[in-house]
């Protein structure tokens, strides 16, 4: 992929160049550059950790469509769909990520005044023929994923253990959880720009 002109976060929230919302977000040109980077880094530069590209965008695709959809979800579905067998693989994220929607943020507080908030969910495996479609290594990163987006209290060291063992290296997962955590911002963030500018 190469970097676009036009700045991606203007892209996902409708923000034409000259408008209001334009020059609200060239107040802070720090934070809007740093949004980029962040971006660029994630899915534009070389790669430095041993995920690849369509790695990379099958997780967020997974992430925006977690999430409701949306122009994020287009955005990284329509990258991976250019991606070699990219095709198969965002028509498999779809189906995937259908079977594993759900509300949240599920999960169990340390025992204490808020365990009376405690809320079983829904806990996203899949199944064997789905899981040889996307490949061990894929199928356990989007389980990883769907435990980052709707069980974030249950989050323990352990559950790095199933992406090791399928072959994720210790700065393979930092960014894979660094792609979480950028999306949902990214998200987020489209959503209350687009809100302003309705």
């Amino acid at each position: 992929m190469t970097v676009q002109d036009t700045d991606i976060l203007d892209r996902l929230s409708g923000i034409a160049s000259g408008s209001a919302l334009d020059a609200l977000r060239r107040e802070r040109p720090q934070t809007r550059d740093n949004v980029q980077a962040s971006y660029e880094a994630l899915f534009t530069a070389a790669d430095e950790t041993g995920i690849s590209q369509s790695e990379r965008l099958v997780v967020a695709s997974f992430v925006g469509l977690l999430h409701g959809g949306g122009p994020a979800a287009a955005h990284y579905l329509g990258l991976l769909e250019a991606q070699p067998n990219g095709v198969a693989l965002a028509a498999l994220v779809r189906g995937l990520a259908e079977r594993a929607t759900t509300s949240g943020p599920y999960g169990a507080y340390p025992a204490g005044p808020l365990s009376s908030e405690d809320v079983d969910g829904l806990t996203f495996k899949l199944e064997a023929d789905r899981r040889a479609a996307l490949g061990e290594r894929l199928a356990v990163a989007l389980e990883h994923v769907h435990q980052l987006v709707f069980h974030p209290r249950d989050a323990k060291a352990s559950d790095f253990a199933p992406l090791k063992n399928a072959g994720w290296s210790t700065p393979a997962i930092v960014t894979l959880s660094q792609i979480v955590a950028y999306l949902s911002f990214q998200i987020r963030a489209a959503h209350g720009l687009r809100v302003l500018g309705a």
